[in-house]
């Protein structure tokens, strides 16, 4: 009998913690008015919907833009019709010098209930297999997608300790596997886990952490243009070049690409999960946003032995030959 207690537990656990869920989510939603966020990464996608979303609801919001005068800002401050409630301003995640004016910025314009949320939204990607791509671009993949988030958090959590605030980061269901992008999969991965350790730290200050995890939103975003066999080619080394060839690097293009091609034009699903994050009497540690086929590979990764899912993907890959 004891040795089932364990199991009994378990299954305790989990019906009780959706009912405590749904019983904190029978409280009153957070009043925005008098309350500041900073988003990164609001040029285009996620980030420019979201400033948009949580403007129209009546939160101060900070804008941050890698081009403060490019299209995707300036199209921000029109569409928000030059409300004061929304600042656009400069912010490059990978320079500290950056993040020093935006908490400056940020507490020379606190409204009266101070600074609630911080969304570390801003990220890039690419294509490539490990061998394709130069150690440059791992350093400036780790420094946008996993340091610029940890830069803006480490920057800000006095104030979200001060007005036991939220943290949103963006991470993506590539975390768990990866199908062509494993440099854009080995920063989500890791940003997961420095969430989780975050996220256990700062309750007891009363900040709450959020990971948001989109399926496939390619085709919402501009985070992931289709790829280029071309440019692919011209870029590797000559001992990649001796390894491989171009028909390979084509079919590898168009297998990717048809994966961009189905990828979701609704990005307001992913901002309805941010908002949530944001607003929420009780918000989740994890919201997956993803189709039902991304959200069983996800099971099979977290639940199945690791040469399960090596097996659906190499299924998956098996019309791509190297010769």
């Amino acid at each position: 009998m004891w040795a089932a207690a364990p199991l009994l537990l378990l299954l305790l656990l989990l019906l009780l913690v959706p009912l405590a869920r749904q019983c904190r989510r029978g409280a009153a939603r957070l009043e925005p008015a008098g309350r500041a966020v900073l988003i990164t990464g609001c040029d285009s996608g996620f980030g420019h919907l979201l400033a948009l979303r949580l403007h129209r609801l009546g939160f101060t919001v900070f804008a941050g833009c890698l081009c403060p005068g490019g299209d995707g800002a300036r199209r921000l401050q029109r569409e928000a019709g030059g409300a004061g409630r929304l600042r656009v301003l400069r912010l490059d995640v990978t320079r500290a010098r950056d993040v020093r004016a935006a908490k400056e910025l940020v507490l020379s314009h606190l409204p009266e209930r101070g600074f609630w949320g911080l969304v570390n939204n801003a990220g890039i990607s690419t294509f490539g297999e490990t061998g394709w791509l130069p150690m440059e671009t791992y350093e400036r993949f780790a420094d946008v997608n996993l340091l610029g988030s940890i830069r803006t958090t480490l920057a800000f959590l006095p104030l979200l300790r001060k007005y036991k605030g939220r943290i949103v980061f963006m991470s993506s269901i590539i975390a768990y596997f990866t199908l062509g992008n494993g440099i854009y999969s080995m920063t989500k991965a890791a940003i997961e886990k420095f969430c989780d350790a975050l996220r256990l730290e700062m309750k007891k200050f009363g900040v709450q952490v959020c990971i948001i995890q989109p399926g496939n939103y390619a085709r919402s975003t501009k985070i992931q243009p289709p790829v280029s066999a071309e440019e692919i080619w011209s870029e590797l080394s000559e001992e990649e070049k001796a390894v491989y060839n171009k028909e390979y690097v084509q079919e590898r293009a168009n297998f990717f690409n048809s994966i961009l091609s189905e990828g979701s034009t609704n990005g307001n699903e992913v901002v309805d999960a941010m908002v949530d994050a944001l607003t929420s009497p009780a918000p989740k540690a994890r919201y997956m946003v993803a189709k039902l086929k991304e959200k069983a590979l996800v099971f099979v990764c977290a639940l199945f032995p690791t040469v399960v899912m090596d097996s659906v993907l190499s299924y998956a890959l098996s019309k791509v030959k190297l010769a």
